[in-house]
């Protein structure tokens, strides 16, 4: 029996990596069931359905698919209480404030023990 070279795959093992964490931070992003439920629906309809409608129907049935689908994610947003992901870099380059993770979602910070982070009389 001949011994066969195992390949490693690095930048499949990365990209594999990267969607697990893309996936993790989108699933943190909509805990809310109806949120969830919602983008099932919003985002299939902008990016499948509404270039596929452009060869089937006049262009503005297209158009009109890939509003509505960012519409019910931007509803489904409101009801979790954060903002639609697209609209974050945009916000944090104009300085306005950004609300990433629900608050009701997020980690509470624990209490500063006394004496640690202030400075002496």
């Amino acid at each position: 029996m001949t011994d066969r070279p195992r390949y490693s795959f690095p930048i499949a093992r990365r990209l594999l990596s990267f969607a697990g964490r893309a996936r993790q931070n989108w699933l943190t992003r909509h805990r809310n069931n109806f949120n969830f439920a919602i983008h099932m629906v919003g985002i299939p309809l902008a990016l499948l359905v509404a270039p596929i409608l452009l060869f089937v129907l006049p262009w503005w049935w297209a158009l009109a698919a890939f509003i509505l689908g960012y519409l019910l994610q931007w509803i489904g947003h409101q009801v979790e209480g954060n903002d639609v992901g697209e609209f974050i870099p945009v916000k944090r380059m104009m300085g306005l404030p950004v609300t990433a993770l629900a608050p009701r979602y997020a980690l509470p910070v624990p209490p500063a023990s006394p004496g640690v982070g202030t400075l002496p009389d």
